[in-house]
C-alpha cells in the first residue's frame, strides 16, 4: 500500500453511514452498524489499520438515501452500496486491501437523497 498522497495520514479512509431518520428510509435500517463493525473487524484482523493504511470511520447522513446503504472510499472518492458481509469481505479485500474497485457494488451516480 503506497498510493496515498504525501500528506495523508491514510491511505484510504472508509466512511459508513449509520444514521438513522424518522419515518424515512435510512441506512441504519439496513444493517449499516452491523457492516460497520464488520469491516473495522476484517481492516483489523488483516494488519491494515496503522497509520499509512486504512482507517474505517462511522459518519452521520451521506445524502446518499435512496442508494442506502452506502459507504465512500477516500481519497478515490469511491461509493458503494452493499447488501450483505459478503459484499463488505469484498470491499475490504479489493479496494482497501489491493486498491481495485468494486465495479458491481458502485452506488449509481444519480442517486442522492
Amino acid at each position: 500500500m503506497s498510493d496515498a498522497p504525501q500528506n495523508s495520514y491514510y491511505e484510504r479512509h472508509i466512511f459508513f453511514c449509520l444514521n438513522q431518520r424518522d419515518n424515512e428510509a435510512s441506512c441504519a435500517e439496513h444493517h449499516a452498524k452491523e457492516a460497520y463493525d464488520r469491516c473495522k473487524a476484517q481492516v483489523k484482523s488483516l494488519g491494515l489499520s496503522a497509520p499509512g493504511q486504512v482507517r474505517v470511520n462511522q459518519a452521520g447522513c451521506m445524502n446518499r438515501c435512496a442508494a442506502g446503504p452506502v459507504a465512500v472510499v477516500y481519497p478515490e472518492a469511491v461509493w458503494y452500496t452493499y447488501v450483505d458481509q459478503h459484499d463488505i469481505d469484498e470491499i475490504v479485500e479489493s479496494h482497501l486491501k489491493n486498491g481495485r474497485v468494486v465495479e458491481r457494488l458502485l452506488t449509481p451516480p444519480h442517486l442522492g437523497r
